[in-house]
């Protein structure tokens, strides 16, 4: 997830207002926001919960 600190935006914009989505492992989501400069994680979640 390092390219997630260089590339915030690589990837898809989250189903909660705010946030973004990167796929970490196979059935993983990483649900992130960007405060200022700085990349805040929010939560890891299984694909398979109903989110959010």
């Amino acid at each position: 997830m390092h390219r997630l600190v260089d590339h915030p935006f690589m990837y898809r914009p989250g189903r909660a207002d705010g946030t973004r989505e990167a796929v970490i492992r196979p059935n993983y989501l990483l649900i992130y926001r960007l405060v200022l400069d700085t990349v805040e994680i929010v939560n890891v979640v299984h694909a398979r919960r109903d989110y959010p």
